[in-house]
């Protein structure tokens, strides 16, 4: 049969993790020894890549920012994890603007809003603290505010250019404090049921009602802390979105609010 009379090949789709390892095999063998040992890619050698197989470079490295504001976080295990739920939330967007200018932004609100304070700072990334202190407490009732980052144990920001005119802003706020504090709070209210139950055994009290304190009091605590603890978690994920979409729209460089000016008095900081 002649080449051109033979049927046409039907096109089958190929799956994700195909694709993968087809391009990864590809450059590969097209780069032969000029790739690192370990299977690393250098930024030059990933933009090549990129437009070997089409894609925009604009993308990938919005891409690479974005990966590069992740946070070494381990998926939790452990018991508390279990039965209060995680105590890290998170938030991330693409944005507007240089590092430099973000940071600032949010260093700023952080403080001024949020009643924060620095814990570290680093060229890229901050990492805040609730300010525990009298003016602390004087701020937050001050502003009337909800304030559920000073539940947080931190609060942390990373930004990463995309190019010369945005950046992503990943914010992570780590609430382990305040989940343990729930946890204890809860072994209390467990232990007092224990001790109620055995001071009205010896007191001779019936059976019904001495195991009516650890039959109510326990369980309803656990769910009333749990809840407290994942409402906090609800709270500060709110609080984190709350805060891009203000540095989104610029209004983290606005003028403060009466409130935040009465409170700044309070504490003699400059606004």
């Amino acid at each position: 049969m002649p080449d051109d009379a033979r049927p046409p090949q039907v096109q089958t789709g190929i799956d994700r993790s195909a694709v993968e390892r087809v391009l990864a095999r590809a450059f590969e063998l097209q780069s032969a020894g000029s790739v690192d040992p370990e299977g690393r890619l250098s930024e030059t050698q990933l933009e090549a890549l990129a437009k070997e197989v089409g894609l925009d470079v604009v993308n990938l490295r919005q891409a690479l920012a974005e990966d590069r504001t992740r946070s070494i976080v381990t998926e939790e295990h452990g018991i508390l994890a279990s039965l209060y739920g995680g105590a890290a939330v998170s938030a991330q967007r693409t944005i507007r603007g240089t590092p430099a200018e973000v940071l600032r932004a949010l260093d700023d609100w952080m403080q001024r809003q949020e009643s924060l304070m620095v814990q570290r700072h680093f060229t890229d990334r901050i990492i805040w603290e609730a300010r525990r202190d009298l003016l602390g407490l004087v701020r937050r009732a001050v502003s009337g505010r909800g304030h559920a980052l000073a539940r947080a144990t931190s609060v942390s920001a990373t930004v990463v250019a995309v190019d010369a005119a945005r950046v992503v802003v990943r914010l992570d706020a780590q609430l382990t404090g305040h989940r343990t504090v729930m946890a204890q709070q809860n072994i209390a209210f467990g232990g007092a049921s224990l001790i109620a139950g055995g001071i009205l055994a010896a007191l001779n009290f019936p059976l019904f009602a001495v195991v009516a304190p650890a039959a109510l009091i326990g369980p309803g605590s656990y769910f009333i802390a749990r809840g407290a603890h994942r409402n906090a978690a609800v709270q500060a994920q709110l609080v984190l979105e709350q805060v891009l979409d203000r540095l989104e729209r610029r209004e983290a460089d606005r003028p403060p609010t009466l409130m935040s000016m009465l409170a700044a008095a309070v504490g003699g900081r400059k606004l």
